[in-house]
């Protein structure tokens, strides 16, 4: 889609939505979708038997079209435009919360939006559409933070080859669309094999990682989201990224009792008591018949949890393997 806004009737395909209200059945209550986007979640939701859906999002495209798709709900769904690390300022006690990670369809169709190595635009990436664009990190950080930033957010292991040649390409003129940076990013590697990935996609999720601070987010929401629900509440996230998934994977472990390691050698994390059981002991992957309705959903892994009555407490972020960039604050 070249630009405008996405079809609010286009069909969109919901990931591992399926398996996630086979395990959290059945469906009553309150939900709250994190990650409203275009609100696949949420009518899945509504349709198995919750009584509301909260729609949460960041980007005030999301709530533009829920306006649209949503009018004949009433009450049935109420949207709020806030992160879902933030969502204990506008829910409390709520039956479920469903998180899916990552960028929608929506985003990366909008070419205006710059989050797509496939589609020109400018070099933006912003999901609230608000603060330093990717074209900002590109162009102002130093050639270590970038190189770091495609390393722990992108996991690209020839991050520091791309970032001098990010530098070199920066000094002849500032990279301003997605096409001039999808360029630079492919001249530092192999040409990809039919069936592989394209060259720029790690370096360009790393980028929309920093821009959108989506590690932290995911961090400060999983806590969000121990405090909204009430006892017997269902917290299910579907990720699409190794680092998520694994931080994810430790959060359910730390607070079911099972302690967390962020490597090997560091110790086990005590915990006072459960504040979750594991529905899910390993992370749930597409089917066959998935995959082929939607091979977006290859990498895509759902693990869920259900709340205990113990008190909420803190979260060692670093045991949750979360990337620590100390050149890149937000």
């Amino acid at each position: 889609m070249a630009g405008g806004a996405p079809d609010a009737d286009a069909p969109h395909i919901p990931v591992l939505l399926t398996p996630l209200l086979a395990a959290a059945a059945p469906i009553s209550g309150v939900w709250v979708d994190g990650t409203l986007g275009a609100g696949s979640y949420a009518r899945g939701l509504l349709q198995a038997g919750a009584d509301q859906v909260v729609g949460l999002d960041h980007d005030p495209l999301a709530i533009s079209m829920a306006a649209e798709w949503g009018a004949t709900l009433g009450d049935r769904l109420k949207v709020h435009q806030i992160n879902f690390a933030d969502m204990d300022e506008v829910v409390a006690d709520v039956d479920g919360v469903v998180l899916d990670l990552g960028v929608s369809s929506m985003q990366l169709d909008l070419a205006e939006r710059g989050f797509s190595f496939l589609r020109d635009g400018p070099l933006d990436m912003r999901m609230a559409q608000e603060g330093p664009t990717a074209a900002d990190i590109v162009n102002s950080a130093e050639e270590g933070e970038l190189a770091d930033i495609l390393f722990r957010y992108g996991e690209e292991r020839a991050s520091r080859r791309i970032a001098r040649a990010i530098l070199r390409a920066r000094a002849e003129a500032p990279i301003e669309t997605t096409a001039r940076l999808a360029e630079i990013v492919a001249s530092c590697l192999p040409r990809p094999k039919p069936g592989q990935a394209h060259s720029a996609t790690r370096s360009f999720q790393a980028l929309r990682i920093a821009v959108n601070d989506e590690f932290a987010a995911l961090a400060q929401g999983l806590l969000a989201a121990e405090r909204v629900l009430k006892p017997g509440g269902v917290l299910a996230v579907v990720s699409f990224h190794s680092i998520e998934d694994r931080m994810v994977k430790r959060f359910f472990q730390m607070r079911s009792g099972g302690g967390g390691r962020a490597n090997r050698y560091a110790p086990e994390v005590a915990e006072d008591a459960p504040r979750f059981t594991q529905k899910t002991r390993k992370g749930i992957g597409p089917d066959a018949d998935e995959l082929a309705r939607n091979p977006r959903s290859r990498s895509a892994r759902l693990r869920m949890g259900q709340r205990t009555e113990a008190p909420t407490g803190p979260l060692d972020r670093a045991a949750l393997g979360m990337p620590d960039i100390r050149g890149h604050r937000r």
